[in-house]
């Protein structure tokens, strides 16, 4: 019996591969510095772990809405507001599975074959599978260190063909660490509404962030990007909950059904013990960020 052309063209994750060979060199006694998985080496604050704990003996145990809690969205919503001055409702956001997840779900909300996405370099690894998975065609957009890394505006107008879908946008970067300017993401959002292809926004790293530099989301430019903006984040990377697998986005209401629509089918709601830690480490105390924050530095 034949396989699937397109699942044999899938290749699996660099970054867990190389994560799973560094955890089973430690097991063995070798010291091991692994830089592979964005994954920070401080364990998840207490006061979230209590909050799990809590949810277990509460028996918050059951199905909770396939997009996620209400509770949980609305805590997502003031986040927004508080750190980026965007206005969401809980109807433009879907919890997921890790941020992976959402950007999994984004692709298969938006995608249509033969689609292009526009990928600029260096890039993490997953996001031309993901797109592949989707139908769509990964589009490479080749930057180097003479740019600091970063695209210019006319390389991605090159780029843009009448199949142009999306761009992912990844700022502050994983693997360069580079942050794009208000300025700059500026000319990306006229862009984006002059051709009309979305920006996937792969805002994870965002509180990670060093020398000064301030993140800025592009939905922030104005409201004709804002429309055609997906954010992209989750507590994994801030709150040291890369276990805990809870992701999120944040779109129009129309998008957020699509991807609601496909995850109720592929894995049904995220975990409702994380999401209850989620929501108590995206509205609880903030300190432990900057804790961590000022020893990678």
């Amino acid at each position: 019996m034949n396989l699937s052309r397109k699942g044999l063209s899938i290749s699996p994750s660099a970054t867990l591969a190389i994560d799973s060979k560094a955890k089973k060199l430690k097991a063995e006694g070798i010291d091991v510095v692994g830089f592979g998985a964005g994954e920070p080496d401080f364990d998840t604050p207490v006061h979230i772990k209590q909050a799990a704990i809590a949810a277990i003996e509460a028996g918050f145990t059951k199905y909770t809405p396939a997009s996620g809690t209400m509770t949980l969205k609305e805590a997502i919503c003031a986040k927004f507001k508080k750190d980026n001055g965007l206005d969401y409702a809980p109807a433009n956001i879907v919890i997921s599975n890790g941020a992976k997840h959402s950007l999994v779900n984004v692709f298969q909300a938006i995608c249509n074959p033969g689609d292009e996405v526009i990928i600029p370099a260096p890039f993490w690894v997953s996001y031309p599978e993901m797109v592949k998975l989707a139908d769509g065609v990964p589009v490479i957009v080749y930057t180097t260190e003479e740019q600091g890394f970063k695209f210019t505006v006319d390389q991605i107008r090159q780029a843009v063909t009448a199949k142009t879908k999306a761009i992912i946008l990844n700022s502050p970067s994983n693997p360069t660490g580079m942050v794009y300017t208000r300025e700059e993401l500026a000319e990306l959002a006229d862009l984006a509404v002059e051709k009309g292809f979305y920006v996937v926004s792969d805002e994870i790293y965002e509180k990670l962030i060093y020398d000064g530099k301030t993140h800025v989301s592009i939905a922030s430019i104005n409201e004709k990007i804002k429309a055609q903006t997906i954010i992209v984040n989750g507590v994994s990377k801030t709150y040291a909950m890369t276990g805990w697998r809870i992701g999120y986005t944040a779109s129009t209401p129309e998008i957020a059904k699509i991807m609601s629509n496909v995850q109720s089918h592929a894995t049904s709601n995220p975990n409702s013990i994380a999401q209850k830690a989620a929501e108590a480490a995206i509205s609880g105390p903030q300190d432990m960020v900057a804790t961590m924050v000022a020893a990678f530095a």
